[in-house]
């Protein structure tokens, strides 16, 4: 006999099991409200009302967040949820694509960038971006690191451009290893070389914001944990945005987490509130694995 047969003959209504709620219908009651704190106080970028289009294709719709000085915002949420989409617009590398469309407003230190009057390479000097899998040039270990400051003219002789190349490859924590090497190919480091030294590339131009579109996703767990590192220390002079499919990643290296689902941004809180007490029941099933 059942409960509700039970509570049928002792003269009581049968209760109501609860009603499975889908996927769909959890995004529907969300209706387009972020939740959380998707602003803050210092804000070093701020984007506001942003959507993207590739076409016909509806991206990312009406995303607002705020980038904080020297803070590590991490971007999570299933594939093709928007959040590389979003990464992208930071330093306007969806202009390469033929189809995309971006409105809304996103600013850098209260500067509109896709304001005619910003050359789009002068902000991608400001806003740097570390790609999933390491791209050094076809150059050696030195030339990569100084193709920025010689294009942008950032060192006056040789001595200040090998200043630059050192010191950025030391931040980068690769010129220990490097040092007796630098006239070698870029390509021939290791992954987890290569990436840092790709990261160096990016610092060397003194970037304000740095950008990564899963940086580790190529890398063995060793060089995983070194850039982790580097993101941490990198983090004292810049304000960094990443990208990542690892919610253990996200955990150690961020201090706001933003959970992005079907081009919408869900979620925005402090990395531990969003790991241990979500708001959201679309962010709660995304970080406990039951979709994703």
């Amino acid at each position: 006999m059942d409960e509700a047969t039970a509570d049928q003959q002792d003269g009581e209504a049968p209760r109501q099991q609860p009603a499975r709620v889908s996927r769909a219908e959890r995004i529907a009651e969300a209706g387009d409200r972020t939740v959380g704190t998707p602003t803050c106080e210092d804000a070093h970028m701020s984007a506001r009302g942003v959507d993207v289009w590739y076409g016909d294709i509806h991206a990312i719709r009406d995303v607002t967040l705020d980038i904080g000085r020297n803070e590590v915002v991490a971007l999570i949420g299933p594939s093709g949820c928007g959040k590389s989409t979003f990464l992208r617009c930071l330093n306007r590398m969806n202009d390469s694509i033929e189809s995309a469309r971006v409105t809304g407003q996103i600013r850098l230190d209260g500067q509109d960038i896709y304001s005619r009057e910003l050359d789009p390479v002068a902000l991608r000097a400001r806003v740097g971006m570390v790609f999933q899998k390491p791209n050094p040039f076809p150059k050696s270990i030195y030339d990569n690191v100084a193709y920025g400051p010689r294009i942008h003219g950032l060192a006056a002789n040789r001595a200040e451009l090998d200043d630059i190349v050192h010191t950025s490859l030391d931040r980068a924590g690769l010129l220990k290893e490097v040092r007796d090497r630098l006239e070698e190919p870029g390509t021939g480091l290791s992954g987890g070389q290569q990436q840092r030294l790709c990261i160096a590339r990016t610092i060397a131009v003194n970037p304000e914001v740095i950008l990564m579109d899963e940086p580790c996703s190529a890398l063995d767990p060793i060089a995983t944990a070194r850039i982790e590192d580097l993101i941490d220390e990198l983090s004292n002079n810049y304000s960094i945005v990443i990208v990542t499919h690892s919610m253990q990643q996200a955990a150690r290296v961020s201090q706001r987490v933003a959970y992005f689902h079907l081009g919408k941004l869900v979620e925005v809180d402090e990395t531990d509130r969003i790991f241990t007490n979500p708001q959201h029941k679309l962010t709660e099933d995304y970080i406990t694995g039951r979709f994703g």
